[in-house]
């Protein structure tokens, strides 16, 4: 009977030695496996970065430009339009010579500043959604041209 423990423990150790073989090749072919996808993932999320960020700012200059554009035909006296560009100090003067226009109608000239300023937003409303969007990002997002 000794024997033949001694061939069965033989037995269980040479099958334990090949599981642990066969475990060691599995475990470096997940490791290759495991990283060649962390590459493929670190390409094709490199490349959807890459295409966010044109879509992004195509969609964002064409979305700014028609928003812009049409409020400041509808609202161009508050200056609404400049606050939506970026233009805090633009947006801020239009807004305090328009409630100063407010504030003055009583006396009729403000009746004249009301509507000076909603001319000027009509200006830039027609001039904004008359550019191209290239033309458009170019000059009130890159440029910063605050004015016409």
């Amino acid at each position: 009977m000794s024997d033949e423990n001694k061939d069965l423990g033989d037995k269980a150790e040479d099958a334990f030695d090949g599981a642990k073989d066969k475990a060691k090749d599995f475990a470096k072919e997940a490791k290759e496996a495991a990283s060649e996808f962390a590459e493929e993932a670190k390409k094709t999320a490199n490349e959807f970065t890459e295409n966010a960020k044109e879509a992004f700012e195509k969609a964002g200059g064409e979305n700014k430009k028609i928003l812009a554009g049409i409020l400041a035909i509808v609202l161009g006296s508050l200056g609404i339009h400049k606050f939506i560009l970026g233009y805090q100090k633009e947006g801020i003067i239009l807004l305090s010579i328009t409630l100063v226009g407010f504030v003055l109608s009583c006396v009729g000239i403000g009746i004249f500043i009301v509507w000076i300023t909603g001319l000027i937003g009509l200006i830039e409303g027609i001039i904004y959604l008359t550019k191209s969007d290239a033309e458009f990002y170019n000059t009130y997002q890159v440029g910063k041209k605050p004015w016409f």
